[in-house]
């Protein structure tokens, strides 16, 4: 399933997959830094799924927003 750069209001990059059933968000940390979160709703027996990590930088935030869009491609 593809994911796509929603056009977000606020100070973040958020991609949605194509059934809308997961966010990926990337934004910078006031403190420095950055964070990663991912919100994935879907019917499973444990429940959503939802993650959140920090990175030192952009390219490593990016990195794991990618590693993650690839992980919950279809789920």
């Amino acid at each position: 399933m593809s994911w796509q750069r929603v056009d977000a209001a606020g100070p973040y990059d958020e991609y949605e997959r194509a059934d809308g059933l997961a966010t990926v968000r990337v934004r910078e940390r006031p403190g420095g830094g950055f964070a990663v979160r991912l919100d994935c709703l879907r019917q499973a027996p444990d429940g959503p799924e939802y993650r959140r990590e920090t990175a030192d930088d952009r390219e490593t935030a990016d990195a794991l927003a990618e590693e993650w869009m690839d992980a919950f491609d279809g789920e």
